[in-house]
């Protein structure tokens, strides 16, 4: 067995996360769940590549380990991520058809905005949805969102009548996704969004971290709709889980001395009370109420055990404490990016 396969065999001996059952549907997810984008290879957004046999080797530790939640979206790499989910899911045994209610493993995928032209009407969307399901080998998926709708051409090609929203609420009718949700980043044009359509969940990136609580307002709102709230990317690009002397971007952006203060000044904090700052920032948020999951990227076998063994680590309420002292954004951390679609 390779070693990061024995130590996730060891963590999940040690390890077990309670499920947490989204609304009244019939899937539980566990606390926290995996990204598939950097399997995806998208080295515009992570700084670097990831081949077909690591992301097959990343997907098999996932699968042997106490997450059962994986997360992905038809333009994650243009299609390789759903693509390698598939070839994963059958070198492990899965056919067409998922169990749908034993949650040994939860699918997520996304509805996405046709590529180049940014069209995201109600045909796109299901053309998505089609695309997403040969991909991986699929008839059905367990969690549906529609995903970045600010970056669509038209906006009112998704709000209309009979356009890609009302077409993502139809595909659940149609019994083809049992959750279906709202995945993006920009609060501005998510807000109003959550507070028109009852979704079963939601997802948002970035702005619920350490360093970011722009999501407070609206993780609050959901949760008192019994909305179910999937923070993602709770390491700010990947600086919060490898420190700032080898990650010198936050959010996907450039950073320089002054913004990589607050990260310098988390990492004196954790080493003072010896936490790890990876652990410190996944455990941020999952130890929130309001939180259903936390979604982490990962790219390869070991941080795969490292995620376990993080979410796991005890962790004193005096660093908490010293935590809630230190100051965090509001603002959008996204604002300056200058994005790329992977």
């Amino acid at each position: 067995m390779p070693e990061p396969l024995r130590r996730l065999a060891t963590v999940k001996r040690m390890s077990t996360f309670d499920l947490r059952q989204i609304g009244s549907s019939r899937i539980a997810v566990s606390p926290v769940g995996f990204g598939t984008s950097p399997l995806g290879d998208m080295p515009d957004t992570y700084g670097h590549s990831v081949g077909e046999e690591r992301a097959l080797e990343t997907l098999a530790a996932m699968m042997a380990g106490p997450v059962n939640l994986i997360d992905t979206s038809r333009n994650y790499g243009e299609g390789r991520s759903e693509e390698r989910i598939g070839m994963s899911l059958r070198a492990h045994g899965y056919g067409a058809e998922l169990p749908p209610a034993d949650n040994k493993l939860v699918l997520a995928t996304k509805l996405d905005r046709e590529a180049g032209s940014g069209r995201f009407d109600a045909a796109a969307a299901r053309q998505s949805f089609e695309e997403s399901l040969e991909a991986m080998g699929l008839d059905r998926v367990h969690i549906l969102h529609l995903h970045d709708p600010e970056h669509a051409v038209d906006l009112e090609e998704i709000t209309r009548p009979g356009g890609s929203m009302d077409e993502l609420f139809k595909i659940r009718d149609e019994g083809l996704a049992d959750v279906v949700g709202l995945a993006m980043g920009r609060l501005d044009v998510m807000e109003p969004l959550v507070e028109r359509y009852d979704f079963d969940a939601i997802l948002n990136h970035n702005r619920f971290t350490l360093l970011n609580r722009s999501a407070e307002r609206m993780y609050t709102a959901a949760a008192d709709r019994g909305i179910a709230v999937f923070n993602a990317a709770p390491y700010a690009g990947g600086v919060l889980a490898k420190g700032s002397d080898q990650v010198g971007r936050i959010t996907y952006q450039d950073a320089n001395d002054e913004t990589l203060a607050p990260v310098r000044a988390l990492e004196a904090l954790c080493a003072e009370h010896q936490v790890p700052l990876g652990a410190a920032a996944l455990q941020f948020s999952m130890r929130d109420p309001r939180i259903t999951s936390t979604i982490i990227g990962v790219s390869k076998p070991e941080r795969v055990a490292s995620t376990v063994e993080w979410a796991t680590l005890e962790i004193s309420d005096d660093f908490w404490a010293a935590v809630a002292e230190l100051p965090y954004g509001t603002d959008d951390p996204e604002a300056g990016r200058d994005w790329v679609p992977g």
